[in-house]
């Protein structure tokens, strides 16, 4: 269990380490002078030579590369991105002010799509009547087919301004949550829902199953008691790998309904060329997403006895 420990923790730090060197490949190595992201591209021209000397000073760019990037990495390893280039702060004080927004949408939307998903795995595998069946599973595939920003224009459209159930636009309270909310869950909900339908069929030809009706289970109780819980462990994978799409969602969500959170940060920083801010978020996101898929890699131990008795078998 230590080894299977040691294993997971190194390849959560591998994930980190490689997005935060690709990161600083991407914004600080190829571009062919760093400089000039940092500047708006119609005023380089009149930029004074001076000015654009004590700029690469102060962001280190004078510095070779290999140099740049240990001394870079040292500043990430304590949480230092440098200060953004818009406005002038603390790169990870930026980040910090508008995070709990985005993983409070994104938690929550995980939260549900998944509740969407086992909803319709539960159906589609309980009923008994085929035409039914079908139209259940082929949700998924409709939820995964309709982009997230025509979804969320469509939901505005239906909900906000037919109906008026619910605020178009901003993040104050709960009813503005609503329409991102089942905006971003909807498409998330089809991969895990797919995989459920899957799980779920295949467990329920089970032998212990047989065993259950042998014994004179009833359907519900079988799909409740015996299927449940072996169908759900590969969703628990499918959603800690999906979270990454939720933060990437969160971009297109946040814009359309103008909500601030690390999305919109995101498209802002690109848009106004903000390299430290973009750094900054992209090694954010790589650790959020690498320490979720660790706990999910932590827990599967628990929740599997088979993957407990193999790594017990391993260390004997």
């Amino acid at each position: 269990m230590i080894r299977y420990v040691a294993l997971k923790v190194g390849r959560a730090v591998f994930v980190v380490w490689a997005a935060f060197t690709v990161t600083f490949v991407l914004l600080f190595v190829l571009p062919a002078n760093p400089v000039d992201l940092l500047f708006d591209p119609t005023e380089l021209n009149s930029i004074p030579p001076e000015v654009r000397a004590q700029v690469a000073e102060n962001y280190g760019f004078n510095k070779p590369v290999l140099l740049q990037y240990a001394d870079r990495l040292g500043h990430a390893l304590i949480g230092d991105f440098g200060n953004s280039v818009q406005s002038g702060r603390p790169v990870i004080a930026a980040i910090l002010d508008v995070l709990p927004s985005t993983l409070i949408l994104a938690s929550a939307a995980l939260v549900l799509a998944t509740l969407i998903a086992f909803a319709i795995a539960l159906v589609a595998t309980a009923t008994r009547r085929p035409w039914l069946r079908n139209l259940v599973e082929a949700l998924p595939s409709g939820a995964v087919s309709v982009p997230v920003f025509l979804s969320g224009i469509l939901i505005l459209q239906v909900f906000s301004f037919q109906l008026g159930w619910f605020p178009s636009f901003g993040d104050n309270g709960v009813q503005s949550l609503i329409l991102p909310l089942i905006t971003l869950a909807v498409p998330v909900a089809g991969p895990i829902a797919q995989l459920l339908v899957r799980s779920f069929a295949t467990e329920f030809g089970a032998g212990y199953v047989t065993t259950s009706w042998a014994k004179g289970a009833t359907r519900g109780r079988i799909i409740v008691h015996d299927v449940f819980r072996n169908a759900g462990l590969p969703a628990l994978t499918i959603a800690g790998v999906t979270f990454g799409n939720l933060i990437a969602g969160s971009v297109i969500t946040e814009t359309v309904f103008a909500r601030r959170g690390l999305g919109r940060m995101t498209q802002t920083a690109i848009n106004t060329l903000d390299v430290p801010l973009v750094a900054g978020i992209v090694v954010l996101v790589a650790v959020t997403f690498a320490l979720i898929n660790l706990t999910v890699d932590l827990i599967y131990p628990v929740l599997d006895p088979r993957l407990r008795a193999s790594l017990t078998a391993g260390v004997s």
